[in-house]
Formats: structure tokens, C-alpha cells, sequence
């Protein structure tokens, strides 16, 4: 319960003695509690509902972006936060206030009547019932682990389903192969519910066909019911293509080549919707605005590197996260890049820093004191082959890295876990808004 602070985190707390497993992916304690508040979950406007290992927050970002460039009231729930718990849920556009998150957490904990509940669960709630107290025309919907048995699926009927890109991940709640992993992803699917996906390994592709066929889902792929290619006359930006026509797109604000197929799934997941935009929404995706996703800092720890530096924050945290960021790495010869990695205990420390590796000039293993489940910096040099130095915190290793230099200019690059990305978000100064 560390990640939780504040009136909030008094709640919680109390919330967390009544079943305080950390994850028990059923649905039966939250489908009893939403009947008993009147089921919120079946009150909200058009929903489209994200799972995947890596990309479903960047692709609930740009369906946020394009839905408030459409003029359009937009919810979002997601997660984990990063600084505070009112960063999971967006109403309207604005970030619950820390009075009302508290007030519909109060409530819950009145009408759950000391029965078991898990906090996830609990927040789960909490978004339906502030989502179906306000007036919105899209809600968005990130799926918290797997899919199946996930607390986000006990809605019934959304508008879509999105699966974004799948590897390795939580395999000790989804399975140990791509295929066991996809689907329990692909749980999400509803009869006569269209789901769109990306490119996706054969074994992957192989179990999302399979449950879309046994729960009779329209499941639009990538390459086969719809395509993104860069525009043919050279200029920034991309056409998506589909049975409907064409589209001219802008190029993702979110850096990162990845980002190219994130948009293409939030504009597929809006058309097969039948969810009817202005062409002005399009622009949208040249707006979004996703923290720890390849962001530059500029605060407090930038201030700590010499002039000409960069200083940059990702939370890509499994190997399929490790293979992407090697492809934007690779466009990063031009200067020194010290890697500062923190990883959650859980996660495949090995699998993440393999791809990665080769593009650093060195690499710092970090262990803050407030990082959630932090996994050990001995843990970290010995994924490494031995090649990581110790930080063992962000602001140690920054001060021995700028100790070291010659003064050329350099790009420091914080990775490896999103509650790193928490704390260096914290120490940096930022705020969500």
C-alpha cells in the first residue's frame, strides 16, 4: 500500500484489511458490491475497453486525444498511477478532485459493509460510479492485468474491445506461453462486440481467432481487415485504410515508432465502434499527451546534468517493452546514453535489458527507497552479465555519471519499471493535469 498516500490511502487501507491479497483475479466480490450500488458499470456512455501487455496506455491516451479534439466529454480509467491515485480516473476531461475520490470511496466502503474486496477492485468501483455520475460522450477503459478475470470485465456490453501488442509478462497469473497469455487477454471479448488488434506473433494471432470465434466477436486485424502505412508522398504522418476508406493521418505526438501502430489501434477501435468523429478529431493524435512514455524531463533532476544534456523517462518494463525501446535506442548514436534501470521484483530483468544493452554507453542498477516492490540492485548487475555499476539511486548515479564525463554532450535515460518512473516523475517536479 505504499503507492497510496493522503485521505485516500486512510481508506484504502482499511479497504485492504478486508482481503488483502495482493492480486485474485476473480470478478464474484465486485459484481456483488456493483449490484448493491446499482450497477454503475451498466450506466456509462460508449466504451471502448483496452487490454495488452505493452501499449494500452499509450492507445487510451490517443483515443482521449482524438475524442477531445471531436469535442467530446471523455472519461478514462487507468493504471497504476504514478504519483497520486487520482491520476486513474479522468471525468470529463479533468482529473477527479482528491474530495470527491475520497467522498465515492467513503460510500463504497459504507455499502461493501466489511465484505471482502480487494483495492483494485475497490477503484475499479469507484471509477464506474464517478463515470455514471457524469455526463460523457466515450469512456475509456484500461484492462489492470490479463483480461479474463480482470475487475474492468464486468462490463457487459462495450462499444469495443482493443488487444494491443502481447509478450511475456504476469506469467504467473496468465500462463507461461504467448498463447495461454493472449488468451486470457482476449477474455475481454463479448458476443457481437468488434475487437481490433495489431500485428501480433503467429501463436498469439492463433488464440485471439480462437476466442473470437467461440464467442462470436468481429475480430478486425492488422494487415487483413485494415492497414497503416507511411504517407506515399514522404511528408510526416500516416494513412490508415479500412473497409470504409482512407484516412490521412498526423504523426503521433508520443515519440517512439511504436507509437505509429498505438494510434492505428485507437482509430480502428473508434471506426469499428461505429462511433461517428469529425474529420477534425484526427488531429488529436498529434496532441496526446502520455507520462513515462520516452518523455523528456525538464525539472529539478534535468537541472542536475550539464548544459546540452538530455534527460529521458520510460516505464517499458517485460521484454516486448525491451525490444521496442531498443528500435528508438538505435536512433541514438549520436551521443553517450547512460541507462539507469529499476525493476519490479516480478518482472524479467533479463528479457527487458537484453535488447537494450548494446545501445548504452553504461548502465546504473537503481533501487529507490520509495519504488514499489523494487527489485534489489544485485538482482539488476547480475541480469546484466556483471555490467551494471550500483547506484543505487537516480540522483547518486546522475551525480557519478556527470563526475565521469568529459562535458560532451549525453542522453540519460531512466527505465525499467513504472514505479521508477513514479518516483523520478516526483523527484523531477512533475505534476498531472
Amino acid at each position: 500500500m505504499t503507492e497510496f498516500t493522503g485521505r485516500t490511502g486512510e481508506i484504502l487501507e482499511r479497504l485492504n484489511r478486508l482481503y488483502p491479497a495482493l492480486i485474485d483475479l476473480s470478478l464474484g466480490r465486485l459484481e456483488a458490491l456493483l449490484a448493491r450500488l446499482g450497477h454503475p458499470e451498466d450506466k456509462l456512455p460508449p466504451v471502448i475497453h483496452v487490454a495488452g501487455t505493452n501499449g494500452k496506455g499509450s492507445t487510451c491516451a490517443t483515443l482521449r486525444a482524438i475524442g477531445e479534439a471531436a469535442g467530446w466529454r471523455v472519461h478514462v480509467m487507468s493504471s497504476p498511477h504514478l504519483v497520486d491515485v487520482t491520476e486513474r480516473f479522468r471525468i470529463a476531461g479533468q482529473l477527479v478532485s482528491e474530495a470527491e475520490l475520497v467522498a465515492t470511496l467513503e460510500e463504497i466502503e459504507r455499502v461493501n459493509a466489511g465484505a471482502p474486496i480487494t483495492v483494485f477492485e475497490v477503484l475499479t468501483a469507484a471509477g464506474f460510479l464517478l463515470f455514471a455520475r457524469h455526463p460523457a460522450e466515450l469512456a475509456i477503459i484500461e484492462v489492470g492485468l490479463g483480461g479474463r478475470c480482470d475487475a474492468t470485465n464486468v462490463l457487459r456490453k462495450p462499444a469495443a474491445c482493443v488487444i494491443t501488442a502481447i509478450s511475456r509478462d504476469h506469467e504467473a497469473f496468465l500462463g507461461d506461453t504467448l498463447g495461454a497469455i493472449a488468451a486470457e487477454k482476449a477474455g475481454i471479448f463479448k458476443p457481437g462486440v468488434p475487437a481490433v488488434t495489431g500485428f501480433q506473433p503467429d501463436e498469439v494471432m492463433a488464440a485471439l481467432r480462437a476466442q473470437a470465434d467461440k464467442t462470436g466477436t468481429p475480430l478486425a486485424c492488422r494487415g487483413q481487415d485494415w492497414t497503416v502505412a507511411p504517407r506515399p508522398d514522404g511528408a510526416p504522418g500516416m494513412v490508415f485504410t479500412d473497409a470504409t476508406g482512407s484516412l490521412t493521418l498526423p504523426p503521433s505526438a508520443l515519440p517512439g515508432p511504436w507509437q505509429a501502430d498505438n494510434a492505428a489501434l485507437a482509430v480502428a477501435a473508434l471506426r469499428y465502434a461505429g462511433l461517428t468523429l469529425p474529420a477534425t478529431a484526427w488531429e488529436g493524435i498529434s496532441r496526446v499527451r502520455w507520462p513515462a512514455r520516452m518523455q523528456r524531463l525538464t525539472g529539478t533532476l534535468a537541472g542536475l546534468l550539464p548544459t546540452g544534456w538530455e534527460l529521458w523517462l520510460d516505464g517499458g518494463h517485460n521484454p516486448g517493452a525491451g525490444l521496442a525501446l531498443a528500435r528508438e535506442l538505435a536512433q541514438w548514436s549520436d551521443q553517450p546514453l547512460h541507462l539507469l534501470v529499476g525493476m519490479k521484483q516480478t518482472k524479467d530483468a533479463s528479457g527487458f535489458l537484453d535488447p537494450v544493452l548494446p545501445y548504452a554507453t553504461d548502465l546504473w542498477a537503481i533501487c529507490e527507497p520509495q519504488q514499489h516492490l523494487a527489485l534489489p540492485v544485485e538482482a539488476i548487475v547480475q541480469a546484466s552479465g556483471g555490467k551494471a555499476h550500483i547506484g543505487p539511486t537516480i540522483r547518486e548515479a546522475l551525480d557519478a555519471i556527470v563526475a565521469s564525463s568529459t562535458g560532451a554532450p549525453a542522453r540519460v535515460l531512466i527505465c525499467g519499471s513504472l514505479y521508477l518512473a513514479g518516483v523520478a516523475l516526483k523527484q523531477d517536479g512533475w505534476q498531472a493535469s
